[in-house]
C-alpha cells in the first residue's frame, strides 16, 4: 500500500476529436491512472463547483453558460465525457466560447488555460486518491495495532495463568509436605496410643488381680 502511494502518477493532456451524439467535436483529453467510476463522479462534482450546473444524458455531461474565469470571461458551452483507457481513465471536454471553440492553434491562450484547468483537476484526483490510500493504510495500521495489543494481552494472560499455576503447584507441594508431616505425626500418635492401650490393659489386669485378692481375704473371715 505504501509503495502504491509513492508511485509517480501521470496526467497527460492532448488535443483530440470526439464523436458526441454523431457530431465530431475538437477538444482536450486528460488521461489519468485511476478508476473511471471514481473519475466520473469526481469530474461531475468538480464541474458543478467550478463551472456551473451539470446536466448528464447517456454519459455526456453538459454545462450551458459555464463560467470558468481562468479560461474565459464569457460564458461557454461545455460538453464532456469520461471514458476508460489502457492506463486508467480519460476525461474529454470541448469548450464553445460562442465565437470559437477552444483550440490549440486558434485560441492558444484559452487552450493553455483549459489545459491548466484539467491538470488542476488531475492533481485533485491524485491527492484525493492518495488520501484514500493513506486512510486505508491507517485503517490497516489501527487493525494491526489492535491485533498486536490483543496478542500482547493474550500473552500477558497466559503468563499470569502460568504464574498462578506455579503458585498453585507450590501451594499444593507445601500442602503435601504439611500432609506428610501430619501423617507422620498421626502414625506416631497411633504407635503411642497402642503402647498406652497395652499399659492400660496391663493396669486393668493388675487391678482385677488386686480385687480378687481382696475378695479372697473376705472369704477367710468367719
Amino acid at each position: 500500500m505504501i509503495t502504491g502511494i509513492c508511485q509517480a502518477q501521470v496526467a497527460q493532456v492532448v488535443e483530440k476529436e470526439q464523436d458526441i451524439n454523431g457530431v465530431i467535436r475538437r477538444g482536450q483529453q486528460l488521461s489519468v491512472e485511476l478508476d473511471p467510476k471514481t473519475v466520473e463522479k469526481s469530474w461531475k462534482d468538480y464541474l458543478n463547483k467550478k463551472a456551473g450546473r451539470v446536466k448528464s444524458s447517456k454519459g455526456v455531461f453538459t454545462v450551458e453558460g459555464a463560467l470558468i474565469d481562468t479560461i474565459s470571461s464569457a460564458p461557454m458551452r461545455l460538453v464532456s465525457v469520461v471514458g476508460s483507457s489502457a492506463q486508467g481513465s480519460s476525461v474529454w471536454w470541448s469548450l464553445d466560447m460562442g465565437t470559437a471553440y477552444v483550440d490549440k492553434n486558434a485560441t492558444p491562450t484559452e487552450y493553455a488555460a483549459s489545459e491548466k484547468f484539467l491538470r488542476g483537476f488531475a492533481r485533485k484526483l491524485y491527492r484525493d486518491d492518495i488520501l484514500r490510500q493513506i486512510n486505508a493504510a491507517e485503517d490497516v495500521l489501527r487493525a494491526t495495532k489492535s491485533e498486536q495489543d490483543r496478542v500482547v494481552k493474550e500473552a500477558n494472560t497466559i503468563q499470569q495463568n502460568i504464574d498462578k499455576n506455579k503458585q498453585r503447584r507450590e501451594d499444593l507441594e507445601a500442602e503435601l509436605a504439611r500432609n506428610a508431616e501430619e501423617l507422620k505425626q498421626l502414625e506416631l500418635n497411633v504407635e503411642h496410643n497402642t503402647k498406652q492401650q497395652e499399659i492400660s490393659r496391663q493396669q486393668v489386669q493388675d487391678m482385677e488381680k488386686s480385687v480378687e485378692a481382696v475378695r479372697a481375704k473376705l472369704k477367710d473371715v468367719k
